[in-house]
């Protein structure tokens, strides 16, 4: 396993250790964030979590809405100042009470307020996909580097108690030695209009949402990267959904130890599922990956043990998640999800396509110098 997975792949136990050992002083104050978009996922995901949180707060919010963002800080006792427009924006280096930037955006949005929020000094968390390209990515990196700010991507499953679980049972061996993996995640997205189906906003299809979480898991059940991908494709392009994106994509990856992961993400069909296979045993979640409610078991050739995990790091993996940031702020530390780990994604994810377009497997030995 290379350095930057071995980071990455802390236990269960070790993060909620680091959750527990941190405490903001007597003079500290909970850091604040600004929630870029005010879509559902900002609006009704991200900002209720701030009430879940021990070290962060709500300071700002930024929308091409005027009369949402004025809803929306009254709702919340946020002043007139802390409303921004995307016109705007820059000026929110002028407030102090901004201490990080959450870009909930279309995916062909997160490069440019990533690197605005870092240029107005601002740390930066960016939901996943973290962008629509390796350079994107590598833009938003250099940025952040430059401007000495924190940059981290929402991958909450870091943070939820079941995954973290599964994680840690993982590497202890519980399934004995990682032969296969298998990962599923779709579900039935039916408003044509939606901006997801909208190549310029989205980036592509069912891949850049709810394959992202079919392809971490790959990777965070493993403890490896991938060395190869091989990967097809099922569209109905008469389908006034997806005359501009994919529906199903189906891919294979190849790991240095021999194990194998099979993926799948669709927009035609619900399903949430993520099972392990070693050569001593089982560990298997469904659903996998949802906001709450998800479940594991353990077994020898089937769900024998239904497995309860110990608690995440935050009351919620949202809430982990937002004070993680401010963990890393404080500490000096890289966040476990950094922006290394939303480019090993997109580099991934770039060799799907190729693979989908060139009708071959793409073997990914050069993949963390960023080319496939």
């Amino acid at each position: 396993m290379d350095i930057a997975r071995r980071d990455l792949m802390i236990s269960a136990a070790a993060l909620t250790l680091t959750s527990r050992a941190f405490g903001a002083g007597p003079g500290d104050r909970p850091l604040g964030y600004a929630i870029v978009g005010l879509g559902s996922y900002g609006l009704d995901v991200i900002i209720p979590q701030f009430a879940n949180c021990a070290h962060s707060r709500l300071a700002a919010v930024v929308s091409g809405d005027p009369a949402k963002a004025k809803r929306v800080a009254a709702d919340h006792g946020l002043p007139a100042r802390s409303i921004y427009s995307y016109e705007t924006f820059d000026t929110i280096r002028n407030n102090p009470d901004v201490d990080i930037v959450y870009v909930c955006l279309p995916n062909s949005m997160h490069a440019e307020y990533t690197i605005r929020a870092a240029k107005a000094g601002k740390h930066v968390m960016c939901e996943k996909p973290m962008a629509i390209s390796v350079a994107e990515c590598e833009a938003m990196i250099a940025a952040c580097k430059t401007a000495n700010r924190k940059l981290m991507i929402g991958y909450r499953c870091h943070f939820e108690p079941t995954n973290l679980e599964a994680m840690r049972l993982a590497r202890a061996g519980a399934a004995g030695k990682i032969r296969y993996v298998r990962s599923e995640h779709g579900f039935v997205q039916r408003d044509p209009s939606k901006w997801r189906l909208k190549r310029a906003l989205s980036g592509g299809g069912s891949l850049m949402d709810m394959g992202i979480y079919s392809l971490q898991a790959a990777r965070y059940m493993t403890g490896e990267e991938p060395i190869a991908v091989t990967a097809r494709e099922s569209t109905d392009r008469r389908d006034p959904r997806f005359t501009e994106v994919e529906d199903i994509i189906d891919w294979t990856l190849e790991f240095p130890s021999g194990a194998m992961a099979g993926c799948q993400s669709m927009y035609s069909a619900n399903q949430n599922h993520i099972l392990l296979m070693g050569d001593a045993g089982r560990i298997e979640l469904e659903p996998a990956t949802r906001y709450e409610g998800n479940h594991m078991w353990q077994g020898k050739d089937g769900r024998e043990r239904a497995v309860m995990p110990p608690p995440g790091p935050g009351k919620t993996q949202f809430a982990g998640q937002l004070d993680h940031l401010v963990q890393s702020i404080r500490t000096g530390r890289e966040p476990i999800v950094s922006g290394e780990e939303g480019l090993r994604d997109m580099r991934i994810v770039e060799a799907i396509y190729r693979s989908v377009r060139e009708g071959r497997t793409i073997r990914l030995d050069g993949a963390r110098k960023g080319h496939a």
